[in-house]
């Protein structure tokens, strides 16, 4: 049963485009299921296993092995076609201007997509973590959101192909993201002139790999931009519950379980892969912003309070009524939040 009720939202812009995104689902899954070797009727009780999953788990019961690794790498493969189908479709409307320069790169093995334009300031790199719950996501998904953040702050991107679970779990992509950015200190560029973002997903990655470069001792960027990033995999936060009706990105995918496959066996609560509760001292100034209306908007609150608490220097943005990293969309809050973001950056220069 879904969970996200259309009739909790404030404006009719979201409901416009809460509507849009189901009509456009019904013709992304038809696409999907002519690619795969077996039917929607074979995939039907594994969805109906995610609505399960996903009350259960919102009455606060035990949601451990309700999917099996088959199940779930099935899910992967829908919500990644998805994914992509989604930004393909999107830059057929949108097409990636022709000053755009775009050049895949392997650093370290990993690999990633420059994002830049001529006249660009090429010292100056912002280190791009995508989102998709640690299970999907690439720099293409994100192609036309790295070059918005491109054109805006004037600054280049890399964006980060990292390994994603169920195959590669937990500590694989913080591997790969400390891997890259150690890369780019080899390849000649300075710390002060590097600034570490990421949605989502990769928002908890950009502060998982502030943290390990801490600790190890390397020197750290000179900031870093997160939006709604996910902090705690524990998700003990009271607007998981509170927003889940007005969530309609992240509401009805009962998300916890990319979470469980992504950690593996790390404890939720480990600092390794929840900076809620990691040692917040020393840090470089962080900018956040996130929608109070989403699941994952304690998140970013309680994060900010602890790393304020820290001597962080640390902002918060909020944004009511609207969605789950609205910075992507063509909402009028996306524009103003970009302009902050560019306020951001400017302050290292």
């Amino acid at each position: 049963m879904p969970i996200v009720d259309k009739s909790k939202f404030k404006r009719p812009e979201i409901i416009e485009l809460f509507e849009s995104r189901q009509t456009f689902s019904s013709y992304v899954n038809e696409a999907f299921f002519k690619s795969v070797d077996y039917t929607e009727a074979d995939y039907l009780p594994i969805w109906a296993k995610v609505g399960e999953l996903n009350e259960r788990w919102l009455r606060g019961e035990n949601v451990q092995n309700i999917l099996s690794m088959k199940e779930m790498l099935m899910l992967a493969k829908h919500f990644r076609f998805y994914m992509e189908y989604s930004s393909d479709y999107l830059q057929q409307l949108n097409p990636i201007p022709k000053e755009a320069v775009i050049k895949s790169v392997k650093t370290n093995n990993v690999p990633c997509e420059w994002f830049s334009y001529s006249g660009v300031n090429e010292n100056r790199v912002i280190l791009y973590i995508h989102g998709g719950g640690h299970i999907m996501g690439s720099s293409n998904s994100h192609k036309l959101f790295t070059w918005n953040i491109a054109k805006n702050t004037n600054m280049t991107v890399l964006s980060i192909n990292y390994r994603l679970a169920p195959e590669h779990p937990h500590p694989a992509d913080v591997e790969d993201c400390v891997s890259v950015y150690k890369w780019l200190l080899s390849s000649n560029f300075h710390p002060k002139n590097i600034i570490i973002a990421g949605d989502s997903a990769g928002g908890n990655l950009t502060l998982l790999t502030l943290l390990k470069l801490r600790d190890d001792g390397i020197s750290l960027p000179a900031g870093a931009i997160c939006f709604c990033p996910a902090t705690d995999m524990a998700q003990t936060g009271e607007s998981v519950i509170k927003n889940c009706h007005t969530d309609m990105v992240l509401g009805d995918l009962a998300y916890i379980w990319w979470f469980q496959v992504h950690i593996a066996d790390t404890d939720p609560s480990d600092p390794a892969v929840s900076p809620l509760y990691a040692n917040l001292q020393g840090l470089p100034p962080i900018l956040i912003q996130v929608s109070t209306s989403e699941m994952l908007y304690d998140d970013s609150k309680r994060f900010y309070e602890r790393a304020k608490e820290a001597g962080v220097d640390i902002t918060l943005q909020t944004w009511d009524d609207t969605l789950h990293v609205f910075q992507s969309t063509d909402l009028p809050e996306a524009g103003e939040a970009m302009e902050k973001i560019k306020k951001f950056t400017e302050r290292f220069s």
